[in-house]
């Protein structure tokens, strides 16, 4: 059959390069992709705010299957103008992807049905969030309701900093995203990243990650959208999973359907381990960027035939998802200035070296131009590699990093750190 996907950066890389494996693709096409993904399918330039643009599109093409890889698309209903044109998509409607689209829509939810996460405050000014403050402790959480691009989330050490992070939401800075904020109580403890595919019934384990959000070595600096991430997190283990799956993400997909809203595709977890066990701190309703890389890199089944199941209701009929035991890890390679104003346009080369020893690079922010990649975005490239653990996969990875040519370019140089730290006890 023939599959759209929709999306441009490298999860949608590490996507294009699973789908193209598939038994069942026989074309793919991707809109709006990039260099890489260029490489595995045909690029096509679609409106995608323009539903019924995309969906004459799959008419004429005979898509049998659309996959949307951001979220965005998935917020603006375009899951549901397919779904309404007949088309099997991989992905959740727009009332479902809410649990991304509005963290006060999820902690709500998670507060009617007993979902353990961190206690919270829904609030709708200024005035009421610097008011809100004062029933929480320092260090406190402060978060912009809406989407915003992996930002508008500080976790605020003291008063003064909680204090400006609500007025920075409120200043419009991050536009509809902030026109509401939730504060959270702050949760001790490790984080791990946990996914779970599901079509609103049927629901299945995708597997663990742990993401590396702070731009610096050492998690120092600003937030990111994710500078590296390995799989699986060990930190998560089989009884913690296990808890993850009987206490947030079954429960929250049983809420949902008994909501009216059920929820079909991948439902990505993002949980604090504390002492007083597994809590939710938010759901993602996409794969994670970068975890999709190494979800990926560890998968063994047929993607396709996995996302056509979930979008078709069936999944209950294809056997649990089968994974590597090794480990994969990523590192974001970066355009210098990076979260902030990252330096469009430095050429890249060497990738062909650093993929020669079977680490494999996929392309986030890239552009052709006179022939020559070049940077395009904030985060550019993620350098994939696999091994028998975490000390091994991150040795690998940064070899192939060093084969590459990228002056404008940097990266962590300490992706997966804390498990390098535990397997050498």
């Amino acid at each position: 059959m023939n599959i759209l996907l929709i999306g441009s950066g490298g999860r949608e890389h590490a996507l294009a390069w699973k789908l193209a494996q598939s038994r069942l693709c026989t074309k793919l096409f991707a809109s709006p992709g990039n260099p890489g993904i260029a490489e595995h399918a045909e690029l096509v330039a679609l409106d995608l705010g323009n539903h019924a643009q995309v969906a004459e599109f799959c008419a004429v093409q005979g898509i049998g299957l659309v996959v949307v890889g951001p979220e965005a698309p998935l917020v603006d209903g375009l899951g549901d103008s397919l779904r309404a044109a007949g088309l099997p998509v991989f992905g959740p409607s727009q009332a479902a992807a809410q649990l991304e689209g509005s963290k006060a829509f999820t902690k709500e939810l998670c507060a009617r049905h007993n979902i353990p996460t961190a206690a919270f405050r829904r609030v709708t000014s200024e005035a009421e969030g610097l008011a809100a403050l004062d029933e929480f402790t320092i260090p406190v959480v402060i978060k912009a309701d809406g989407l915003a691009a992996g930002k508008g989330v500080t976790v605020a050490m003291t008063r003064e900093e909680a204090e400006e992070a609500v007025r920075e939401i409120f200043s419009g800075r991050f536009g509809a995203a902030g026109a509401e904020a939730v504060i959270e109580e702050f949760l001790e403890g490790e984080e791990a990243s946990f996914f779970a595919i599901t079509d609103g019934h049927t629901v299945v384990s995708f597997g663990s990650a742990q993401d590396h959000k702070r731009v610096g070595d050492g998690d120092t600096g600003p937030n990111t959208g994710g500078m590296g991430a390995y799989s699986p997190a060990p930190v998560l283990t089989p009884l913690l999973e296990g808890e993850a799956l009987e206490r947030i993400v079954i429960p929250t997909v049983q809420a949902m359907a008994s909501e009216g809203v059920p929820y079909s595709g991948v439902l990505y977890a993002g949980l604090m381990l504390t002492p007083k066990g597994v809590q939710l701190i938010e759901y993602n309703c996409r794969f994670g960027d970068p975890e999709c890389q190494v979800l990926m890199q560890r998968y063994e089944g047929d993607l396709a035939e996995l996302m056509l199941a979930t979008a078709e209701s069936r999944l209950a009929t294809l056997p649990a998802p089968q994974f590597s035991p090794e480990t994969a890890l990523t590192v974001v390679m970066a355009a210098k200035g990076y979260p902030d104003t990252p330096q469009k346009g430095g050429a890249i080369d060497g990738l062909a070296a650093a993929e020669a020893d079977g680490a494999k690079v996929f392309h986030a922010g890239t552009a052709l131009k006179d022939g020559q990649l070049v940077a395009n975005g904030g985060r550019v490239l993620n350098v994939t590699a696999r091994g028998p653990n975490v000390t091994s996969a991150q040795q690998k990875a940064y070899a192939a990093v060093d084969k590459i040519l990228f002056p404008e370019g940097f990266c962590r140089r300490d992706i997966g750190w804390r498990e390098v730290k535990r397997e050498a006890m």
